[in-house]
C-alpha cells in the first residue's frame, strides 16, 4: 500500500454527523476502504453513541461497520491492517478512537455463532480477525434501527429483524458468561472509566431484560428510578467517571455487579429454551462490546 490517502479519493467530505472532526476521520476511512475493497464494498455505517445521540467528543469512540460482499482475502486484510496502522500514526483527530468491524453481508443478516469470526479494530486492540460474541445480536438490532448510513443502502435492507426474545437471550449469554466471570475483580476494571462502563452496561442489560428493547447507556436514568435507592450515588459516580482513567477502588463496582447479576437471574432463560436457538453461542467479545 502506498499510504493512507487523506483526500478521501475525490469523494469529498462525508457529513454523516454533527461533528466536523468525526466527519473528517470517517471520510478518510471511507475513501481508503473504497480504494482497497472496490466493488467488494456494500456499505459503511456508524453505530454506538453516534447513532443514539449520546456521543461525547471528549470520550466516545467512533463505532463503525463496513459491510462487504464476501469474506476478505489475506491480501486485502493485510492492506486494511496497514491502512489502519497509518491512520493511527497520522495525527488526525479521533484517529486512535476508531472501533469497528468488517463483516460480510451473509454473516451480518442473521447472527450465527459458527460464522462470527471477522476482522475488527478497537481502541484497545490492533486490527485482526476475532470472534464476535452475542453482543453482536444487540449491535445488529441497534444498527438496523438507528445506524447512520455513511455509504450504501439502508441497514434495514441488510439485517433481519431481531426479536425481543433474541435480545434477551443475547443479554442472558453476556451476563451468565462474561459478567459472571468478572465478579472477583478483573484487572481491566481498575480504571474508573471502565468501572463506569461496567455499571452503565449492566443498567442497560437489566433494562433490556425487563423491557425487551435496546436503549443507550443512558439506561442509568431508568436504573435510578427502578433499582434500590442505595445505588443512586454509585450510578451518579459512574456517570461522572466516564472520562476518568485513573485507577480506583473496585469494591463498590463489584458489589453492584453482584447485585445486578442477582437481579437478573429470575429472568434468565433456561438452557433447554436457549438451546433451540440454532447458531447461538456464549463466546464473549471484547469488553467494549459487552
Amino acid at each position: 500500500m502506498s499510504g493512507v490517502h487523506h483526500r478521501s479519493h475525490g469523494y469529498g467530505l462525508v457529513e454523516a454527523t454533527p461533528y466536523p472532526d468525526v466527519n473528517l476521520i470517517v471520510s478518510l476511512l471511507l475513501g481508503n476502504v473504497r480504494q482497497i475493497l472496490g466493488d467488494g464494498l456494500v456499505g459503511m455505517y456508524l453505530h454506538g453513541s453516534l447513532a443514539t445521540g449520546d456521543f461525547d467528543p471528549a470520550a466516545s469512540d467512533i463505532d463503525f461497520l463496513v459491510v462487504t460482499k464476501a469474506e476478505l482475502s489475506r491480501a486485502v486484510l493485510a492492506r486494511l491492517r496497514e491502512m489502519h496502522r497509518q491512520i493511527g500514526i497520522g495525527g488526525t483527530t479521533y484517529a486512535n478512537r476508531l472501533e469497528g468491524s468488517y463483516i460480510p453481508l451473509k454473516a451480518l443478516r442473521r447472527y450465527d455463532n459458527s460464522n462470527a469470526s471477522h476482522p475488527s479494530i478497537g481502541v484497545d486492540w490492533e486490527f485482526g480477525v476475532g470472534h464476535h460474541g452475542p453482543a453482536w445480536v444487540l449491535e445488529r438490532h441497534s444498527l438496523s434501527r438507528q445506524g447512520v448510513v455513511v455509504s450504501g443502502p439502508s441497514p434495514t435492507m441488510l439485517i433481519d429483524s431481531v426479536s425481543p426474545r433474541e435480545l434477551r437471550i443475547a443479554v442472558t449469554d453476556l451476563l451468565r458468561d462474561f459478567w459472571q466471570r468478572q465478579v472477583d475483580g478483573a484487572d481491566w476494571l481498575r480504571p474508573r472509566a471502565y468501572q463506569a462502563f461496567a455499571t452503565l452496561t449492566l443498567c442497560r442489560a437489566l433494562n433490556m431484560l425487563e423491557c425487551g428493547t435496546l436503549v443507550s447507556k443512558r439506561a442509568v436514568e431508568w436504573a435510578r428510578q427502578r433499582l434500590e435507592m442505595k445505588w443512586i450515588p454509585h450510578l451518579d459516580r459512574a456517570w461522572q467517571w466516564r472520562h476518568d482513567h485513573t485507577e480506583g477502588d473496585m469494591t463498590e463496582t463489584l458489589e453492584f455487579l453482584r447485585y445486578a447479576l442477582a437481579q437478573s437471574r429470575p429472568s434468565w432463560i433456561s438452557q433447554p429454551e436457549k438451546a433451540d436457538m440454532a447458531g447461538r453461542g456464549s463466546r464473549q467479545p471484547h469488553k467494549h462490546q459487552a
